[in-house]
């Protein structure tokens, strides 16, 4: 069975966020494991902002298994419609291991991250906030998956 990863930089989120996240991943069922894992921020104020990007790339990437298929959430990545990222999800399926969808915190990611990951992917070319893109992920993620399956949750129009 296939494995995707979301990772996440920042806890405690909001309860409709919690909310939304459950919803979407809780959709997929057994057709396909989804897993949500929430990083701790560096502190802000307490370190440099390269400081606090090296502390969260090192914590990404010992949360991020030595099979995954890293994907970046990141604004300089490719912006998908919904069809292209059902076909982009199914390629990065197919990699092998599993798919580790990566959002970044409040500065996004650092060299260390940058230098590891197989692909990015733009939500927008509008910002976002962090948690916010969480539900944006999980939402869109499961739409590649129903046209992937032929699952009545997407509708041409």
């Amino acid at each position: 069975m296939s494995q995707v990863l979301i990772l996440a930089v920042g806890q405690r989120p909001p309860g409709w966020v919690s909310a939304a996240c459950a919803d979407y991943l809780g959709r997929f069922g057994r057709r396909l494991k989804v897993e949500l894992r929430e990083i701790a921020p560096a502190r802000r104020g307490a370190v440099s902002r390269d400081a606090a990007l090296a502390q969260e790339d090192a914590r990404l990437l010992a949360a991020l298994p030595d099979s995954a298929w890293p994907v970046l959430l990141d604004a300089g990545g490719r912006q998908y419609d919904s069809p292209g990222l059902a076909v982009a999800l199914s390629d990065w399926l197919a990699q092998g291991g599993p798919l580790a969808l990566m959002i970044g915190g409040a500065d996004g990611f650092g060299p260390g991250v940058r230098e590891r990951v197989r692909s990015q992917w733009a939500l927008s070319a509008l910002t976002f906030p962090h948690m916010l893109a969480r539900v944006l992920v999980a939402e869109q993620l499961y739409r590649a998956f129903s046209l992937l399956h032929n699952l009545p949750y997407h509708r041409e129009h």
